[in-house]
């Protein structure tokens, strides 16, 4: 489930900002196979979940060929009605099925999420909070309710239902990278629920972020995420100068790690450049231009050009020159 959300949600709703969200790394085909064989529910179920997942597929090919047409000139206008008609069967067949079995909880959340993901949150959130009913002790219903909560403006109920998750399901990574998403983007937020200062805010989503990456050591988004992070955050700033520059210093050196963490993590070049490319605004960012500079020559990927550009001119500039880059572009070693 969720295996669209990006992409539906901007093609229905025409609003990609409310797509940002985190969701487990299981799929309706993946999970269908860990279901009973024999049971009569269950295969109905199973067949529920791969009809979900071939809509989904099909889909997702429709809006990928739409994005092509469109950079010919040509306009999709089409593609929310064929989206909605193809979704139409999958949506009453798991109305059919809860009619059936109205207390089947993982029916109700993998419906809920069906209906997320074609933006219809309300009803979502009708499906979650019948499976809360009836299950209150499974974490993905508080995890998914957490989810929309903080989708939908009621932040500090999302913070107690991701803690809920994570309560009655503490080796689950996804809940603590949610719960950490939503601390630090809703920092005011955060600071009046807990009664802490913004830098205690700061220091709360960092550590949820590092707890799910010590519970998925392997996951390089995960790992990007946590480095990205570093960007948000401002040292305090006290008027000793010493004390400051340490500070940020310090800072620095915590988002270099973070990223050198993330590279170790890259599962190709495209992630390793990418990752070049943040530390090297990280370096440029604290003055440390020779370490930028050597992190900008393993940048090669054209996609990265702009970005490397802006980059190598900001670094220019703070040399004091408005002589171009010397510097020879290399394939990093692997």
């Amino acid at each position: 489930m969720q295996l669209l959300i990006i992409t539906v949600m901007a093609a229905l709703a025409g609003n990609p900002q409310l797509a940002s969200t985190n969701a487990p790394s299981i799929t309706n085909l993946s999970l269908s196979a860990l279901l009973p064989k024999n049971d009569p529910v269950e295969r109905d179920y199973r067949r529920l979940l791969e009809m979900d997942d071939d809509a989904q597929t099909e889909v997702d090919q429709w809006i990928k060929e739409d994005e092509q047409f469109k950079e010919k000139g040509v306009q999709g206008i089409t593609l929310r009605a064929r989206i909605l008609q193809r979704f139409e069967p999958v949506k009453k067949a798991y109305e059919e099925f809860l009619r059936k079995n109205p207390n089947h909880v993982e029916a109700r959340i993998a419906y809920g999420s069906f209906l997320n993901d074609i933006n219809e949150e309300d009803n979502a959130e009708a499906q979650w909070q019948k499976a809360r009913e009836i299950a209150p002790a499974n974490p993905a219903v508080w995890n998914n309710l957490a989810n929309f909560y903080g989708h939908n403006g009621n932040v500090q109920r999302a913070f107690d239902y991701y803690a809920k998750a994570i309560e009655l399901n503490p080796k689950e990574t996804v809940y603590y990278q949610n719960f950490a998403t939503t601390v630090y983007m809703f920092r005011k937020d955060a600071m009046e629920h807990y009664k802490i200062t913004e830098e205690q805010v700061f220091q709360k989503a960092m550590a949820l972020y590092y707890k799910a990456l010590d519970l998925d050591p392997q996951n390089f988004v995960l790992a990007a995420d946590v480095a990205q992070s570093y960007y948000g955050i401002k040292p305090k700033v006290t008027g000793d100068a010493e004390a400051d520059k340490k500070a940020a210093d310090k800072q620095t050196d915590e988002a270099i790690a973070a990223w050198l963490k993330a590279l170790q993590l890259a599962r190709d070049e495209t992630e390793r450049q990418g990752v070049y490319v943040h530390l090297a605004r990280v370096q440029i960012n604290a003055g440390r231009l020779d370490g930028a500079k050597k992190n900008l020559d393993s940048v090669t990927n054209d996609m990265f050009s702009t970005t490397k550009k802006l980059l190598l001119k900001k670094l220019t500039k703070m040399e004091g020159t408005n002589a171009p880059s010397t510097t020879t572009v290399t394939q990093p070693a692997k």
